[in-house]
């Protein structure tokens, strides 16, 4: 793990490229330089003046406001069997012991917290089931993200 000292500074020694690499983060944007050993005569050199220039640029990036991250709405997954983001078919096992099929919702009302909830498929059969999990859904989302999601679904997913 990097000491204080070295925070936003690492070493290149690739091909023809030898020296110090600055890197720094504001609101998405990079700010970065190479101080390279030859130019600064030394390696010694070029990482005293990678210091000094990482010190300055974090003082100025520390001036900047920062901007509140915005929430990414995933709506399209590869792995998903449903065709519904969010929503999968799953068996539960009852107290009993008793294996009951259903569909299951999950969402996440803010960062760090998810919830969930299933549709039972004995209760009201494959399709009725499977339509209230994405009704579902689909009102979990326009409760956190607003209404436009609904238009952002209905563009990745047309037969919905």
């Amino acid at each position: 793990m990097k000491t204080k000292k070295e925070k936003g500074i690492s070493r290149i020694d690739s091909g023809s490229t030898h020296g110090w690499f600055v890197r720094a983060y504001r609101n998405g944007r990079t700010y970065s330089r190479l101080f390279s050993d030859q130019k600064s005569g030394s390696k010694e050199e070029a990482y005293r003046l990678a210091l000094e220039f990482r010190d300055k640029l974090y003082e100025k990036i520390g001036e900047i406001p920062k901007k509140p991250r915005s929430r990414r709405v995933v709506l399209r997954d590869s792995r998903n069997s449903t065709g519904v983001l969010g929503v999968c078919r799953t068996s539960k096992k009852s107290p009993n012991g008793t294996v009951n099929d259903c569909y299951s919702v999950s969402w996440r009302p803010e960062p760090g917290k998810q919830k969930c909830t299933s549709f039972s498929i004995r209760k009201y059969g494959e399709k009725k089931a499977f339509q209230l999990a994405v009704a579902h859904r689909k009102k979990m989302l326009k409760d956190i993200y607003g209404p436009a999601v609904l238009n952002r679904m209905k563009e990745s997913q047309p037969d919905l």
